[in-house]
């Protein structure tokens, strides 16, 4: 996963870089206030095993 630049809706000054899934900042230029969100939530990381389905496919076997 990448960092992302996070700049001011208002002004357009850079608040910070990272990676967040919720965060709000004050901008110390213009005092507004940002609201930001993450779009979707991060998946699962690749080639975790699914517990549940390996259970399930035991059970079935």
């Amino acid at each position: 996963m990448f960092n992302t630049e996070i700049r001011c809706g208002q002004c357009g000054r850079k608040l910070a870089t990272g990676r967040y899934i919720e965060l709000t900042i004050k901008c110390p230029r213009c005092r507004t206030l940002n609201h930001l969100k993450a779009e979707s939530l991060p998946s699962e990381r690749p080639g975790a095993s699914d517990i549940k389905a390996n259970h399930d496919q035991a059970i079935r076997t």
